[in-house]
Formats: structure tokens, sequence, C-alpha cells
């Protein structure tokens, strides 16, 4: 359950205490806009940033764990001994199955002119940080964010509202009974846009979000 000191947050920043809160994310990559649309909406980034911490983590992986990793199995090869034991597997290799392709999830409608392709278009200008706390009222359904690039946002306290709707500017559809970790909901709009949300934190939050949604326990819900 989310920490009390993001349940004061949200009391102080919505003025009044949310009928359910949950941290989660864009569940894949931002597609590409055209060109022109980008552009129009001011060219922001279409990905999240990153902590310092993984740019670092990264790098000594590539430099260090790699470089230990070809060495010892170097070195296996070299103390194998010789023989007719060491000989090649010469067997033909097992064919696979081949498995049909998959394109990337779709997580929004695909119109960029709509109420979220145009939220898309700004999303990480607001925030580069992925998580996002979506919390509901009684009548607004508000996304807040971190500015940091925290390692752990969830346990921020410092969001800030970055977009905020009535219920009559959009709600949410959401089922309960989802698969933990392939939980998601979707935002929609009066104009038919949707967006998806997924990668729901932590399970209590996320239980009782769901249930809230699928139950219509908040006026923005259906």
């Amino acid at each position: 359950m989310a920490k009390r000191s993001v349940h004061r947050r949200a009391r102080k920043i919505l003025g009044e205490d949310p009928v359910a809160l949950v941290w989660c994310e864009i569940p894949g990559p931002i597609p590409k806009p055209p060109k022109e649309i980008h552009r129009a909406a001011g060219k922001g980034r279409l990905a999240p940033g990153h902590h310092w911490l993984l740019y670092v983590g990264g790098a000594l992986f590539f430099f260090i764990v790699i470089p230990m990793m070809l060495v010892d199995k170097l070195g296996g090869r070299i103390d194998r001994p010789l023989g007719p034991q060491s000989s090649p597997d010469r067997r033909e290799p097992r064919r696979s199955t081949p498995q049909p392709a998959r394109g990337p999830r779709q997580v929004f409608d695909g119109d960029w002119n709509l109420t979220a392709g145009q939220l898309l278009l700004n999303w990480y200008g607001r925030s580069p940080n992925p998580k996002r706390l979506v919390l509901l009222t009684s009548d607004r359904i508000c996304l807040a964010a971190s500015p940091g690039r925290r390692l752990s946002p969830a346990k921020a306290d410092d969001f800030h509202l970055t977009e905020q709707f009535s219920t009559r500017e959009a709600h949410i559809e959401a089922e309960t009974g989802q698969p933990r970790g392939f939980a998601a909901f979707r935002l929609r709009f009066p104009d038919g846009s949707w967006l998806e949300l997924g990668r729901l934190a932590d399970p209590e939050d996320a239980d009782h979000f769901l249930r809230t949604t699928a139950d219509g326990g908040s006026r923005g819900t259906r």
C-alpha cells in the first residue's frame, strides 16, 4: 500500500482524500507520431528519462561483467581436454517451430488529433518519469507525477498534478480479477479516444483501484 506520505501529499494537492489511487505506466513505448503533428505539439520527448545510476550500471555491466564472462568462457575452452570426447556435436540443430510475429502493444486509439493522442504528445514533457499516480475523487480523474528521475518513484511524496479531467471529460474502464503483472485499465474520452495504462504498482492499491473503477465507485468510472 502507498506510504502515508503519498496519501498526505495526495490530500494536499487534491483538497480531499482520493477515493482510490494507483501508480502505473504506459505499458509500452509511445509510437512515433507524424512529424508535422509532433512539431505542432512542440516536439516534446516521447520516451522517459532515466536516473543516472541506471547509466552507470549499464556501463559497469558492459565494461566489467561482459569481459569477465568472455574470459571465463575462453578459459573453459582452453582447459577442455582434447580427444574423441571433446569433438563437437555434429547433430543437426533442432528446428524450432516458427512463432508468429507480434507487433508492439497498442497503447492508444491511434488518432493523434484527439484527446488521448494530444495527451501522449505532452506525456513526458510534464515529467520525464515513466510512473504516473492516477487519483480518483468523486468528480475528477487526476494524473500526477514526480518531477525527478527517481529510481523508486512510487515512494515519492513530491509529485504534482500533470493532468486532471472532470467526470464529464473522461471515464475509466477496468475489470477486476486481471492476472497480476498484466492488469491494465483504459482512460476513455468523449471523442472516442482512449489511453491504456498498466504496470500497476503495489497489489493492494491496484486491487482496490480496479474494484472501485469496475464497480463504478467513482462517478468517473464505468
